[in-house]
C-alpha cells in the first residue's frame, strides 16, 4: 500500500466533494431565489405593487 498515493487521493477526493456541496448550495440559493421573484411578480400582478412592500416589512420583522 502507498500511503502517500492513498492520503493524496483522500485530500483530493474532499476538495472535490467540497466543491460540489458549494454547487449545490449555490444551485439551490438561486432556485429558491427565481422562486421568490416569480411568486413576488405573480403576488403583485394580484394584489398591487404595495404588497411587495408590505412581504418586505413583515419578512424583516419576522
Amino acid at each position: 500500500m502507498n500511503y502517500y498515493n492513498e492520503i493524496k487521493n483522500k485530500l483530493i477526493d474532499n476538495e472535490i466533494y467540497a466543491k460540489v456541496k458549494d454547487y449545490s448550495k449555490e444551485r439551490n440559493r438561486v432556485i429558491t431565489y427565481f422562486e421568490i421573484g416569480r411568486l413576488l411578480n405573480e403576488a403583485g400582478n394580484k394584489y398591487g405593487d404595495k404588497i411587495i412592500d408590505e412581504y418586505a416589512k413583515k419578512l424583516v420583522i419576522e
